[in-house]
This record gives C-alpha cells, structure tokens and sequence, in this order.
C-alpha cells in the first residue's frame, strides 16, 4: 500500500506509542484519524503531525463501548470517505499476582475488577474496532489493513494474568481475521513489541529499569520510532498478512 493520502485510524494515539506511529505515517504522507480518551493528548498529536502538511484529525470515544465504537468509525467514514488501515494500538495494564500466599494461605487475587478492566479495553476494544473498521472498509470500498498490538507477554509473564490473556488473542484474532477478509483485500496482522521506552516504561523505579534492561540481549530498551517503523512497513508491504511481527531485542520471556 502506498501511503500517501491514505486514512489511517491509530487507537491510543494522544501519546507513547500512538503518538510516535501517528508521527511516522504523516512522515509517509498518510491521512490520520487519532482515537483517544484524553481530548489534550490528542490536540497535541494532531498539531504535530499537521505540522508534517497531513490531515489530522482526532476523535474521543471508549473503544471497549459498543455503540461509541460504531459512531467513531461512522464518523471517521464520513470524515474522509474511505478507510485504509488501522492501528489497534489502546491498551492498558492493571497488574496483579494470581494469587498471593503468605505462610501457606492465600491472602490475595487478582480481582475481577483487574481483569474485566484490561480485558475490555485490550480485548473487546480491539475486537470492536477491528470489527468496524473493516465493515467500513468493505462499505467504502477501500482496501486496507489491520494491525493488532499483541506484546512479548503475550506467551505469559508473572503478574500479568489480564494482559497476557489478552495480547494472546488479539495475535490470533489478527490470523482469524487474516483469512477471513482477504477476500475484500483486507489483511490483518500482530506487532509483538517487547520493553519500549515509552512514559510508563520510563516511570518505573531507576533499580528496576536497570534490571530489566539486563534481562534484553540486546541490552537496551526499544524505542517507539522501532514499532512505528514496524507499522509502515506491513502497511506498505501488501505480502504481509496474517502475523506478527515480533519486535524485542531478542528478548525472550
């Protein structure tokens, strides 16, 4: 796909990684409808990016909310006529032990609340928008691509129940998908990124940035502009469909 003046939909795109792939398709000359929650965040991406001479434009919606999604991709239709790609980028983490045992007795779980709140954002925000884009794809005419973020965690960390179930399935959703919509000339793919360093990454405690970063081969965290360049490249690379992309530093959990 040659990306100039192409839609592409980036989800999370206010900052950290939304951010730097929304900066990386104006470079491309893309066309770019930005999905967030924070208003502030995303002003400030699209200023950045129209500063590139693309169009941008920004759109607050709860993509894990059924009938918001629906009128997000509707409007965004509506907007710029066609849709060509999309980023499931939105995600969040609410970390937590399974269990934890002191003594021999249980005295802590993971709540509901941790996970029904990452599996709805991580999990049915995907699904939704996923879903959406592509009826809009088929609607307009337009042949596109999605690209699920799935992570390094996603073939299991500690304390991270939520997240791994979910960054496992959007992977396998984006296979799903792959064959079931290459027929109207949708592909879809997976990014599998490992530690980036991105706000919340570098938010961590000094003593703990230091031993993860010892843990990567390749012995430094990755930076945002490596996934962005990951998402042109299977953008513009029509042969690519139906996986993912790890992108880790060699780093294997």
């Amino acid at each position: 796909m040659e990306l100039k003046d192409k839609v592409i939909v980036v989800t999370g795109g206010g900052r950290g990684l939304g951010r730097a792939m929304a900066l990386e398709l104006a470079d491309k000359g893309a066309k770019l409808a930005l999905v967030d929650l924070n208003q502030a965040d995303l002003d400030e991406t699209a200023g950045l990016c129209m500063e590139k001479g693309v169009e941008a434009r920004t759109y607050t919606a709860n993509v894990a909310n059924e009938a918001q999604v629906e009128q997000l991709f509707t409007d965004i239709a509506r907007d710029f006529s066609a849709i060509n790609g999309l980023v499931n980028n939105a995600g969040i983490t609410r970390d937590g032990l399974f269990l934890k045992v002191k003594d021999g007795q249980v005295v802590g779980k993971m709540t509901m609340e941790q996970w029904n709140q990452v599996i709805d954002v991580n999990l049915t925000g995907t699904f939704l928008c996923g879903r959406e884009a592509a009826a809009k794809m088929i609607e307009t005419g337009s042949e596109g691509c999605i690209i699920n973020i799935s992570s390094i965690s996603r073939s299991g960390n500690m304390g991270q129940t939520n997240y791994t179930a979910t960054k496992a399935a959007v992977e396998a959703m984006a296979v799903t998908w792959a064959k079931e919509l290459v027929r109207y000339g949708i592909r879809a793919t997976s990014i599998a990124p490992g530690f980036i360093g991105t706000e919340m990454v570098m938010s961590m405690k000094p003593e703990a940035l230091a031993k993860v970063e010892a843990m990567i081969p390749s012995k430094r965290l990755g930076k945002p502009e490596e996934i962005a360049k990951t998402v042109t490249f299977i953008l513009e690379n029509d042969y690519v469909n139906g996986r993912c992309i790890e992108v880790d530093g060699a780093l294997r959990l």
